[in-house]
């Protein structure tokens, strides 16, 4: 097939649907054009910036007839930033494209087409966000800058305030910033690997409104740390935890594997629902508490799990789902390969006084082949929540020779989750995807899909 386009040049086109990072798409010849910060319904002019043989890339020039609900975008940066790549949409919209999308992947690739529920808003979609990860840098006139990165790139746009993020952790990143640059404290330079200071991450309890401040950098110390500490304490009340993060490697991870506690115990708390949880520099913890609280609540009501239920949680983190569940179930066992994360989940057990729970470090498939064969131990439900890559095929392979009478889903891709569905359409009933806005004015969302054995099929006895 010849490409009917050509980079650099300019078309007119109509946008006729949305791609699944939000862009718009448009078609040429019946040949593929993805074009950000653009809306399905709008006629645009475009130039072409990148060909590929099966689909090209354009950008838009002008908007020659738009739709109503596009509107004037709140902040300055966004388009080069890339985190809030739909804030040119009223918000009730992005949350109808982001249906569409989850239920176009349905109908592809599914037999039996479920239908996807609304997705579930946030009633404040501003300033949600509990963690903050701010890059250090040098800027092109050779200046510090403290921002985030350009959409797929490393230069740092530095910005005075971002919608997404929460206002006090904000005003805490920047006062530490100021004071590298006022005491002339080395910036690490990734090109040359020197330096020292890399990353400014803050966490913050939305709850608890305590806050805690991570430095990362790159060597065991860094000039003027205790004064640091009693200048930040001296500013910031709630802060109860600050956190020197000592990252050597070249690489693009934010964290390295080593913390030493400036000040405070190395963690805060947070709650959601009735649970307190301990958060420290390394656990995983959703940026989104306010809508992950609705998340968990939907998680247990959707499993149907009653007091008679074992459940399996396979990916439990610190423990957050595996404790919600606990309310409901007989016995809840949490297993991740994770070792911190499982003793901050047995901490956060204790903490909450709960008997009902086990967790347990290791490799899935490791630990499941005690249980069952060994301990003889069979769930009634399966929950898995697994990174953004979805369900290896051991997983899968595990939950087949499982087969519990119900296994609930929970994904931040639903490429991937209905990828993974795909594969167990044999013998489980997709009965519900919902999906939930933990992300507002990103094209990301997360969705539960709750999932029941087939009648002829025989569960692991």
């Amino acid at each position: 097939m010849k490409v009917p386009v050509e980079k650099n040049k300019e078309y007119i086109v109509d946008i006729i649907d949305h791609g699944f990072e939000g862009e718009g798409i448009a078609k040429i010849d019946n040949f593929t054009i993805f074009i950000p910060n653009t809306i399905k319904g709008e006629k645009v002019k475009i130039v072409i910036v990148k060909v590929l043989s099966s689909h090209a890339f354009g950008k838009v020039l002008e908007i020659i007839s738009s739709v109503s609900y596009r509107i004037e975008s709140d902040c300055s940066t966004y388009k080069r930033c890339g985190g809030c790549n739909l804030r040119h949409i009223q918000y009730e919209k992005t949350l109808k494209i982001k249906q569409n999308a989850i239920q176009s992947l349905v109908n592809k690739t599914l037999k039996d087409k479920v239908i996807v529920q609304p997705v579930l808003g946030m009633e404040n979609p501003y300033h949600y966000r509990n963690k903050a990860q701010y890059p250090i840098g040098i800027d092109k006139n050779g200046q510090p800058v403290m921002g985030v990165f350009a959409n797929r790139t490393h230069e740092i746009i530095p910005i005075e305030s971002c919608l997404i993020q929460n206002q006090k952790t904000e005003k805490i990143a920047k006062f530490i910033f100021d004071f590298i640059v006022k005491n002339n404290i080395a910036i690490y330079n990734e090109k040359t690997g020197k330096g020292l200071i890399r990353h400014i991450m803050t966490k913050i309890g939305v709850k608890t409104n305590e806050i805690m401040c991570i430095i990362v950098v790159n060597g065991k110390k860094f000039p003027k740390e205790n004064e640091l500490v009693i200048e930040i304490l001296n500013q910031f009340s709630q802060v109860k935890s600050i956190v020197k993060n000592i990252n050597m490697k070249n690489t693009n991870v934010i964290l390295g594997q080593e913390n030493v506690n400036l000040y405070g115990d190395g963690y805060i708390k947070d709650q959601l629902g009735k649970f307190i949880f301990k958060i420290s520099p390394l656990s995983f913890y959703q940026v989104n508490p306010i809508q992950a609280e609705r998340l968990y609540y939907l998680g247990v009501d959707m499993a149907q799990i009653t007091n008679q239920d074992v459940v399996f949680d396979l990916y439990c983190g610190i423990g957050t789902i595996s404790l919600f569940m606990s309310q409901y179930a007989k016995k809840v066992y949490g297993i991740e390969i994770v070792e911190e994360a499982v003793k901050m989940a047995k901490e956060n057990a204790e903490l909450n006084q709960v008997n009902n729970v086990d967790f347990i470090a290791g490799d899935v498939e490791k630990v499941l082949d005690d249980l069952l064969y060994k301990k003889k131990i069979i769930p009634d439900i399966v929950m898995v929540d697994p990174p953004r890559k979805g369900l290896d095929r051991n997983s899968v392979e595990n939950i087949l020779h499982i087969k519990p009478k119900r296994l609930v889903y929970i994904s931040c891709n639903p490429a991937t989750l209905v990828r993974d569905l795909a594969k167990l359409e044999a013998w489980y009933v997709v009965k519900d995807i919902k999906p939930v806005d933990m992300f507002p004015f990103t094209s990301h969302v997360e969705c539960i899909a709750v999932l029941c054995l087939k009648e002829t099929t025989n569960p692991l006895k």
